[in-house]
């Protein structure tokens, strides 16, 4: 009796570690050190398309069948999140365990004002900007980062028809004509209107972390060219 309980004490043992290796993955499962990182943060209701087109993207081998970048999802806890399109998601890291990032990527929801006055994403993003090479935007996103209080002066663009919003709750940036300009980019900071827009403002941001024979590339692995295509 006390064989077969000591037993059954190892196989619990065994089992709680194995739930744990599960459910906080550890750097060296997902990050190559020799590849540049890119963290897309994720939340409740985030809209798909804009953490789609970034993974999409970035994710793409060159011609040659070589990877570029590591390409990891961030989030505040460790947990399942839902899309606004119900896609449900796991983060590969929580804020707390971000490993070294060389771009960070905010994407919105369709209630942006819970992540731009959330203490906790905006304090991460402020940490963030600092220590990565680029930060990349799209749609509402560019309230956050502007939240952070890091791009004042900088030239942004956001959602079509957010930009006097943005503006007036943001009134130190240098705000784009959002019914003209697509994508922003001044410095380290690209801004795109969101949605499948996504795809343009991380292509350009592709091309400024590669160069535009990769960026063809990958637009003709998107078959983005048959989209444009008329019928």
């Amino acid at each position: 009796m006390i064989k077969y309980m000591f037993g059954l004490s190892i196989l619990f043992a065994i089992s709680i570690s194995s739930c744990k290796q599960e459910t906080a993955p550890q750097e060296s499962t997902y990050i190559n050190k020799e590849l540049p990182t890119i963290g897309i943060i994720i939340f409740d209701a985030v809209i798909t398309n804009e953490i789609l087109a970034p993974l999409d993207v970035f994710s793409k081998h060159t011609a040659k069948g070589e990877k570029l970048f590591n390409v990891v999802f961030l989030a505040a806890e460790q947990r399942a999140y839902k899309t606004e399109e119900g896609l449900r998601m796991l983060p590969d890291f929580t804020f707390d365990n971000t490993p070294d990032l060389d771009v960070l990527v905010i994407p919105s929801s369709y209630e942006s004002a819970k992540q731009y006055k959330d203490p906790q994403l905006v304090g991460f993003v402020n940490q963030q900007y600092d220590q990565v090479d680029y930060v990349a935007t799209h749609c509402a996103g560019a309230f956050t980062l502007a939240a952070s209080g890091k791009v004042d002066n900088k030239e942004m663009v956001t959602y079509i028809t957010g930009g006097q919003r943005l503006k007036e709750e943001f009134p130190a940036l240098d705000v784009q004509d959002d019914g003209v300009i697509s994508v922003a980019h001044d410095g380290k900071v690209f801004s795109s209107n969101g949605s499948l827009v996504s795809y343009l403002g991380s292509l350009d941001l592709l091309e400024a972390l590669t160069d535009p024979a990769h960026r063809k590339y990958v637009e003709g692995s998107l078959y983005l060219d048959r989209l444009s295509a008329s019928n």
